[in-house]
């Protein structure tokens, strides 16, 4: 009698155990967020992690998404290209989540496109990247060339700058961002011999390589320092870099170490922002250039209410790992937080989750007032976005010296500029 009791109850109790998981289920949507937590990318990616749970959070304290609360599904990619793939595969397939927000570097991009493009699922991703891409898996709310590297460029001309080394990490986005940027300046009148780093030719001659590369996390530039130096030597040279990851440390401390200056040859840098400059000598690196779609030094309304309320989600938070500590905004996190947001929109337009659905949504035109001024959504899955230019002071935040409005994200520029 006691054990078919005790047989009813547990039968009773895994009918309830079942009911309460499928309630839950249909009270929350989950989100998946693939970032590297680990590696050489972790000081970069980490910050993105935490602004999107302090997103989903806001978004959850108003009432969720359609009414239902965001659940978040974090993995690690580690810094290990292929194991995005597996980890994009695991939240599409296993943990079903109805759309991904992450990655930084295009290599972990382009891993995991084939896996969102299978599986018809969706990417946010915040990142300033290359272009020459345009899924329909992949919403681009990242800088494209166009909105940070040819403005960078202008206005360094604008500054009477003649000489331009191009210096990057070794792979996809600066790769291919250099040729573009070669193009551009040849079309600018910038002479070849006054573009460093170096040329690879294929066997018809034509280049194929633009600029000076080195591998995640190296550590030794003094040669490269060397000639840079012995490049700037005029008086009228800058630098265009590319790197990525903490491999900038060392590069910034051999500049400062060779005498090198803002004022000697200044480097505008398109995957710094203030976030990075918490591991950097800024002191040493005063009047140095970086182009992104946002500052934490933006002196509005929105951005102030941005900049304290995710200060205090730090402090109130119990989420594990997290760094409360002289934290910072900057770009790549603004761009995260953005993408929630006009996710959310077309959601709410669409009245549904459904990647289709959304994507149509998306495509029409959604706007959102961000900390960085207005988003608005585009065809071709990019936004339009402010551009500005600011200049790094001693405590690592950025004056703005120029701003450029509502710029339209292009994705296709290779081949567009011809040499005068």
């Amino acid at each position: 009698m006691i054990t078919k009791l005790t047989q009813l109850l547990s039968v009773g109790a895994l009918a309830l155990g079942a009911s309460f998981g499928t309630a839950h289920a249909a009270e929350t949507v989950k989100v998946g967020v693939l970032h590297s937590l680990s590696g050489t990318m972790a000081i970069s990616e980490t910050s993105l992690r935490d602004v999107l749970l302090f997103t989903f959070d806001e978004i959850n304290a108003k009432g969720g998404v359609l009414g239902k609360k965001i659940e978040p599904v974090v993995v690690d990619g580690a810094s290990n290209w292929p194991l995005f793939a597996e980890k994009a595969k695991q939240l599409l397939e296993q943990d079903k989540v109805a759309v991904t927000f992450g990655c930084w570097t295009s290599v972990s991009r382009k891993s995991v496109l084939p896996v969102y493009e299978k599986n018809n699922g969706l990417l946010f991703y915040p990142v300033q990247y290359e272009g020459e891409e345009e899924s329909q898996n992949v919403a681009y709310t990242a800088e494209a060339v166009n909105q940070q590297a040819t403005p960078a460029v202008d206005y360094y001309l604008a500054d009477g700058k003649k000489k331009f080394y191009l210096l990057g990490s070794d792979y996809v986005y600066p790769q291919t961002t250099n040729l573009v940027l070669l193009e551009y300046l040849l079309s600018k009148g910038v002479k070849l011999e006054n573009i460093g780093g170096g040329f690879k030719k294929d066997e018809s001659g034509k280049i194929i390589s633009a600029g000076k590369y080195t591998p995640f996390g190296h550590t030794d530039y003094q040669q490269i320092v060397s000639e840079i130096k012995q490049f700037a030597a005029s008086g009228d040279a800058c630098v265009i870099s590319t790197l990525n990851g903490d491999t900038n440390v060392p590069f910034f401390k051999e500049y400062a170490a060779a005498g090198l200056s803002a004022e000697k040859c200044p480097v505008v840098s398109f995957s710094i922002s203030e976030d990075e400059f918490r591991g950097l000598p800024a002191k040493q690196l005063v009047g140095q250039l970086g182009c992104w779609t946002y500052f934490q030094s933006i002196n509005t309304p929105a951005n102030k209410k941005f900049v304290a309320d995710f200060q205090a989600w730090l402090k109130t938070t119990k989420t594990p790992g997290i760094v409360k500590d002289g934290r910072v905004t900057c770009s790549p996190m603004v761009l995260s937080y953005v993408g929630v947001y006009l996710w959310k929109a077309a959601v709410e337009k669409a009245g549904s989750f459904d990647v289709d659905k959304v994507r149509a949504a998306y495509k029409s035109g959604l706007s959102f007032d961000g900390p960085g001024g207005k988003v608005t959504t585009q065809k071709n899955m990019h936004v339009t976005k402010n551009v500005f230019i600011g200049e790094t002071k001693a405590d690592g935040q950025f004056k703005i010296v120029k701003s450029f409005d509502n710029v339209y994200g292009e994705p296709w520029l290779k081949g567009k500029f011809k040499a005068k």
